[in-house]
């Protein structure tokens, strides 16, 4: 490849990758392309790209970002993930494809970056049973309704105990 060439491909990830602060990084190495097609479509519908980039230019475009990390190491080519609602949700989903489905047998999840830290293979593995984003939201709802729920209920009980008593004697007496 031409240096020319080279720059063109490099610039090209970059305006991909632009705005990106969390990926992750796998290796689909010996999968076909209708394969690679499907997962893609099948990633796609979760609203989560993928990349295939040779890891030297990968390394060249992010120079600098806070995706940098996780093309350190890495040889051949790999697969750049990125998107979803989330990046647990977005690991969750990758983690998921490497451990279950057999029709991606060579889909690997190499590792990734993280708030611009690096992430391994178990790190992925660990972030992908964090709750999500969706799940965060629903505990701390939970959270913050629960005191009043139970405020609401010591103010009510009492009323309601007096209620039932004044039916009971209302009914008592015919």
């Amino acid at each position: 490849m031409s240096k020319y060439v080279k720059e063109l491909v490099t610039r090209d990830i970059q305006r991909r990758l632009d705005g990106v602060e969390d990926a992750v990084v796998v290796s689909c190495v010996g999968m076909d392309a209708n394969t690679t097609n499907e997962l893609r479509g099948e990633l796609g519908k979760k609203d989560i790209h993928m990349l295939v980039v040779k890891n030297s230019l990968a390394r060249r475009a992010t120079e600098g970002t806070n995706v940098a990390p996780a093309f350190e190491g890495a040889t051949g080519q790999v697969g750049v993930c990125w998107g979803a609602t989330d990046f647990v949700s977005l690991v969750k989903e990758i983690v998921k494809l490497d451990k279950d489905s057999e029709k991606y047998e060579k889909f690997v999840a190499g590792g990734g970056v993280m708030d611009g830290e690096k992430l391994d293979a178990d790190g992925l593995k660990a972030v992908s049973k964090w709750p999500s984003r969706e799940e965060q939201i629903s505990m701390l709802v939970g959270q913050i309704l629960g005191p009043g729920a139970t405020l609401s209920a010591a103010m009510l009980g009492p009323g309601k105990m007096l209620n039932s008593q004044i039916k009971q004697k209302g009914e008592g007496d015919e």
